[in-house]
């Protein structure tokens, strides 16, 4: 197979992913389910998973050329960018408690301004006029598919701060992902990454998890989450991008928008107006907008 088509469905598949697990973390909410034990069970089982692949590809590892550690203590990096994919999950799985699935996703999705201005403190020599106009598009969009302008639905401030906190934290994931210690194996950088989230989980939710956490929990929704959240993605886009680029790649991982809010629909019956649908669409061409140039270079 063509490796940019190959490249194509491997971020596909990781962007529906990510994008199912906010609808069946509140569908089992609805069915009485704590969050608090959803999330440990998630991050208990993509740490297990993530550790026992690793130790069975270390013998084969150290058969095979070592690696050249390119910057000081990677493994220490990628555990401490970690927390953030911990605070994420945390925030945006609180903020759907306040608002539906489909405002949550988008209010995690606002890292497309946000990775902008991350750009332009870390470098500023990156911006242009194009990437500001695509951010401020995104913002649009984003009023629109929030429902901001409907005049039947109730603003709640605590979700939308929860969903924007979830944004800042995704932000700071997607930096870790493309940027910190590329020099290690994808397993080797996910697992560290997954140990990061799993400390944030556990010091966030602390004696709760102890209140609604269960083996059957684990196994029931742990081992979907997990495997779908914080083991697939992960292995899915490191080996995406590489194969099609960074700039395509986050055009067609952008489909996480679409999956969530029609997954949302499907499942838990929300309702989605039109307008809903004409925001997401903004968004989406805010995302190619910002990406273009990286497309054109590719």
């Amino acid at each position: 197979m063509n490796p940019n088509i190959k490249g194509f469905f491997y971020i596909a598949i990781g962007a529906a992913s990510y994008g199912i697990l906010a609808t069946f973390v509140k569908y089992a909410n609805n069915h009485g389910f704590g969050t608090a034990g959803l999330a440990f069970s998630q991050y208990l089982f993509g740490a297990l998973v993530l550790s026992i692949i690793s130790f069975f590809l270390s013998k084969k590892a150290q058969r095979s050329t070592k690696v050249q550690t390119t910057s000081k203590y990677p493994k220490l990096k990628l555990l401490l960018f970690g927390t953030s994919l911990g605070f994420t999950s945390s925030f945006y799985y609180l903020s759907i408690q306040y608002v539906p699935v489909s405002v949550g996703i988008i209010l995690l999705m606002q890292t497309i301004w946000m990775g902008v201005v991350l750009e332009f403190f870390i470098a500023r020599h990156l911006l242009n006029s194009t990437k500001i106009v695509g951010a401020l598009i995104a913002i649009a969009g984003t009023l629109l598919a929030a429902k901001v302008f409907e005049s039947d639905i109730t603003i709640n401030l605590t979700g939308i701060g929860l969903g924007l906190l979830a944004a800042v934290s995704y932000t700071a994931t997607m930096y870790a992902s493309n940027k910190v210690a590329l020099e290690l194996s994808i397993i080797t950088r996910s697992k560290y990454l997954v140990y990061g989230g799993l400390l944030i989980v556990v010091l966030f939710w602390n004696f709760e998890i102890i209140e609604t956490f269960s083996w059957i929990i684990f196994l029931k929704w742990g081992t979907f989450l997990g495997f779908f959240g914080t083991i697939l993605p992960p292995i899915l886009f490191n080996k995406g991008f590489p194969e099609i680029g960074t700039g395509l790649g986050s055009i067609i991982a952008s489909l996480e928008i679409p999956v969530s809010v029609f997954s949302a629909y499907l499942i838990l019956h929300e309702d989605i107006s039109v307008l809903q649908w004409v925001g997401i669409a903004i968004i989406l061409l805010s995302v190619v907008l910002i990406n273009l140039k990286k497309v054109k270079k590719g």
